[in-house]
């Protein structure tokens, strides 16, 4: 079976693009643009034999883009597959006497079919790495001992805590998954250990139920019962009850969890937990595009306790968020502040500092890394020091602002670069054909150009005085760069009917007349015409639709 098309095979042989026409147009409009390319590119109009074969070639594709696109069944096909669903297994597909709309519907389940497919091919693993640092000596210069120490000794920093824990999954079936996941810690010189297993299964998209099996060294074996179950459209409900066994017996636990989407961007959380350390806790959590709000009470003889925190988030390509949050107990208060940002396609770091009593001043450095997250929580000091909150605040946002200036841009740009100059080296031999067939299409179109002049100018209508193609060099900051633009002056007059122009859109390089001058690189099209005698000009982009003549477009004569 023919895989779905990639983006670059769209652009490189778009018949929508070629024909000018909406993915959306009518047969109407099909017809109307092929008869209009059929005049254009006909062998019997061109007597030059290098001309004629150039223009069998052309009309060959035109009527190809045309034929597949006029018949409801290959359009589908076309549109789901592309080209290799029509030329190698698109007729393996579907039965013939299938409509539109059923060969949508027969990709759709062939697509979750490999979905499904994938996933039980994946471990989807997941990994915490965890790494404790004390610098407490770089503030807290008293020793309890020795008194004060001396300015010529060097504070001491050294790691005390350490937390490995790693997770795969092992889709068994399309309803049945095995979790396996263990864990190591380490703390001043005495560590533990701990594997589990889980296997869970979906009965239904409402409900799905999980055993957990579990061992350790600091505690005795573990099994374990949760479920999950949609009591309403709105409201579900998680259930976990579990043994521990050990030396002094048996030790039962039971948490339950009642949610409700109380609207639309707003959920309720009710929680009650029985057993070593009970607790009951409700929450209200609202998450929105641009901010995330929480409030939690949460009542226990030893962790009772009030939180309220806020995150913003700015609708930048980077994803930066903003949070901030107090928490509140019998034993102290916390206040916590930091950010996080994305510094690659697969990576997002971020920062917090928790100033409180009794716990001081801490710094927490956070990497998500795909599926993997690195910690690394800082002890500044068990004081509330001005100093350790001023530079556990300025400190990584020099150290970030550094390395994003002198490691990580340059990477990224680096990187980018390598991947462009593979894209273009890849698609070199397809490029050269496009322009070759650009070029023949360009000679082939000067005689129409000439009479489409005419007309114009005889009317005072629309006349393409210069037109560019490709990629332009406006930042000042990118002087260095070289311009990369065709002229396409004479594909553009030839588009040209009743002094007007209408582009689509799709992408321009499938035009008659057009190739891709800077493949992978951001693209526009640049256009000064003469309409009613007045000078005009426009800059759109590749995909963007374009109409002209337009007002907007007028230059100002006074300017």
């Amino acid at each position: 079976m023919a895989s779905p098309l990639d983006d670059d095979e769209i652009l490189n042989d778009d018949y929508y693009s070629l024909l000018n026409v909406r993915r959306e147009a009518t047969q109407e409009e099909l017809k109307a643009a092929y008869r209009r390319l059929c005049m254009l590119y006909h062998p019997d109009k061109h007597r030059n034999p290098e001309l004629k074969c150039q223009a069998e070639k052309l009309f060959d594709l035109v009527h190809k883009a045309y034929e597949v696109l006029s018949d409801p069944q290959t359009r589908a096909i076309y549109d789901i597959y592309g080209k290799r669903g029509l030329e190698i297994e698109g007729w393996e597909v579907v039965e013939r006497k299938r409509t539109p709309t059923e060969i949508r519907e027969e990709y759709e389940r062939l697509a979750k079919n490999r979905e499904n497919r994938r996933l039980q091919e994946s471990t989807n693993p997941k990994g915490t790495i965890s790494v404790g640092i004390d610098a407490r000596d770089l503030f807290d210069w008293h020793d309890e001992d020795y008194g004060y120490l001396n300015e010529d000794d060097f504070p001491n920093v050294e790691i005390d805590k350490m937390h490995i824990s790693q997770s795969i999954e092992a889709p068994l079936t399309t309803r049945d998954t095995a979790v396996l996941s263990g864990s190591l810690s380490t703390r001043n010189g005495n560590g533990s250990g701990n594997i589990n297993l889980a296997l869970r299964r979906v009965t239904s998209a409402q409900n799905w139920g999980e055993l957990e099996f579990g061992a350790g060294d600091s505690e005795g074996p573990l099994f374990g019962m949760k479920i999950f179950q949609h009591l309403t459209p709105r409201c579900y409900m998680t259930a976990q009850c579990e043994f521990q066994f050990s030396s002094r017996g048996v030790r039962p636990g039971v948490t339950t969890v009642l949610a409700r989407h109380l609207d639309k961007n707003t959920m309720g959380y009710l929680q009650w937990c029985w057993g070593m350390h009970s607790f009951m806790n409700t929450s209200i959590v609202r998450d929105t595009s641009s901010s995330r709000f929480t409030f939690a009470v949460q009542l226990s003889i030893r962790r009772s306790f009030m939180m309220m925190s806020y995150q913003y988030k700015f609708q930048d390509e980077d994803e930066t968020k903003i949070r901030g949050s107090i928490k509140s107990s019998l034993f102290g208060t916390v206040i916590e502040y930091g950010a996080e940002r994305k510094i690659s396609r697969h990576s997002v770091l971020g920062a917090t500092v928790s100033v409180g009593v009794p716990l001081g001043v801490s710094l927490k450095i956070k990497l998500n890394r795909a599926s993997q997250t690195y910690l690394f929580p800082i002890h500044l000091t068990d004081q509330l020091l001005p100093s350790a909150v001023f530079y556990a605040t300025v400190g990584p946002l020099v150290f970030y602002l550094a390395m994003q200036k002198l490691i990580i841009r340059p990477y990224l740009k680096a990187r980018k670069e390598q991947e462009l100059e593979r894209q273009q080296e890849s698609s070199a031999t397809n490029i050269s054909k496009k322009k070759q067939e650009a070029e023949a299409a360009v000679l082939l179109m000067q005689e129409s150009v000439r009479r489409i002049i005419e007309a114009e100018e005889s009317r005072l209508g629309l006349i393409i005085l210069n037109a560019w193609y490709g990629k332009f060099v406006t930042d000042t900051s990118r002087r260095h760069e070289r311009a990369k633009v065709i002229d396409v002056t004479v594909p553009l007059q030839c588009l040209v009917k009743d002094s007007k122009l209408m582009l689509t859109e799709a992408t321009k390089s499938g035009l008659p007349g057009f190739y891709d001058p800077c493949v992978g690189e951001e693209k526009s099209l640049k256009v000064l015409y003469q309409f009613r005698g007045v000078m005009h000009q426009v800059l759109s982009g590749d995909t963007e639709p374009l109409r002209i003549p337009k007002q907007s477009h007028r230059i100002d004569t006074d300017t």
